[in-house]
């Protein structure tokens, strides 16, 4: 597509730490995608530690440096906020996005807890902005055939179904603690609000809403090392399995959602699982080019595919490579501007508000099912 036909998009950043280094190196490498309608411009960054601002100078069209929200929210130029801050910090800054005029793509998981999510979903309802939720792991393509296949009736009757999202990144007790290890800052939820959405994406967008939930949740190191000689109390939840019961192909059907900070052997492993009577299918990004489907016939056959480049966006990368966590990324980011202008058409969109929202309600059923030890059901926690 032409540089004439583009419609660019300014875009500001709130948070200048990892992700929002990302984003600027994927607006960098935007000309590699060839069927994107939207040229982003970064044109403003935010962040409370003028150090962490430095690294944005270097990009050129940045020309707003600030270190107050409400100072870079004063801008007419800006289409569109990101906002990667810590949980607690979500619900008022959304909000002031929101109302400020801009549209907003928000950082997980949406609010810190369930009541903050609904007022940030609801408030971006009555103002009629654009609001969607980061999730990188349905743009590979190991992700998007699954979901076509979970799509596509080739099941049999379904037997059960997981979502897992895994990392080790919290193994050594002697790391020291950060924001995502204390609950008033990160959320009583924990690891739910850190990993959840990653895990909850796909299944909600299948329409796999669960209806009842029993949780098993972990906090195995309670002190760490406070950075300063000392240690202090870390109190989130380190490891959930939250286990449920889905409507899939009109069956209640076992669905297990894992997010796990403390997996022994796992850098940053996605997880989709689908197994029914007749078929299944199932991909890992431990194995990324790797796809299994399930035939059942006068032999059980789990059959491999070898995937490439696959992207729902088309790129200048050939076929036969694979793509990292940078590309998907900027696949997600082409897909939030596609739908936010209209054209993303059968391509997977972003997690929506209503998404964001409902797998609070997951989390907070599996909280409220581990401090009474019984099954929950979704209806107890979303009136």
């Amino acid at each position: 597509m032409s540089a004439s036909e583009l419609s660019t998009v300014r875009v500001a950043v709130i948070g200048a730490g990892l992700m929002g280094r990302e984003v600027a190196s994927a607006f960098g490498r935007w000309f590699a995608l060839l069927d994107s309608d939207v040229r982003p411009e970064l044109v403003g960054v935010c962040d409370v530690n003028p150090e962490a601002i430095k690294w944005f100078r270097a990009i050129p069209g940045v020309r707003y440096f600030e270190t107050d929200p409400a100072q870079l929210l004063r801008h007419a130029d800006i289409d569109v906020v990101y906002v990667a801050v810590p949980h607690h910090l979500h619900e008022n800054l959304y909000l002031d996005v929101l109302r400020s005029g801009k549209d907003l793509f928000a950082e997980k998981p949406f609010g810190i807890d369930l009541p903050s999510a609904r007022r940030v979903r609801d408030e971006a309802a009555r103002l009629g902005r654009f609001v969607r939720i980061s999730s990188e792991f349905p743009f590979l393509p190991g992700a998007l055939r699954a979901l076509n296949y979970a799509r596509e009736g080739r099941l049999g009757r379904p037997i059960e179904a997981r979502c897992a999202f895994l990392h080790s990144s919290d193994l050594d007790p002697n790391k020291p603690i950060n924001w995502k290890r204390q609950s008033r800052f990160c959320g009583e939820a924990g690891v739910m609000n850190d990993l959840g959405m990653h895990v909850a994406h796909l299944p909600l967008r299948l329409g796999w809403k669960p209806d009842h939930v029993f949780a098993t949740l972990q906090r195995v190191y309670t002190q760490r090392p406070d950075g300063k000689g000392g240690m202090t109390s870390s109190d989130t939840w380190d490891n959930a399995t939250v286990r449920a019961t889905a409507t899939i192909q009109g069956e209640s059907v076992p669905l297990c959602l894992e997010m796990k900070r403390l997996a022994p052997g796992e850098t940053n492993t996605w997880i989709f699982e689908l197994l029914g009577t007749d078929g299944g299918v199932r991909f890992s990004t431990k194995e990324p080019k790797t796809f299994w489907t399930f035939q059942r016939g006068s032999d059980q056959l789990w059959l491999r595919t070898d995937l490439g480049f696959g992207t729902p966006f088309k790129t200048i990368t050939g076929g036969i490579f694979e793509p990292g966590f940078p590309d998907i990324l900027q696949q997600m980011w082409a897909a939030f501007f596609a739908e936010r202008k209209g054209t993303l058409g059968s391509r997977v969109g972003c997690a929506t508000p209503d998404e964001a929202v409902a797998q609070h309600e997951l989390w907070a059923a599996a909280l409220k099912s581990v401090a009474e030890r019984r099954c929950i059901t979704i209806a107890e926690v979303s009136s």
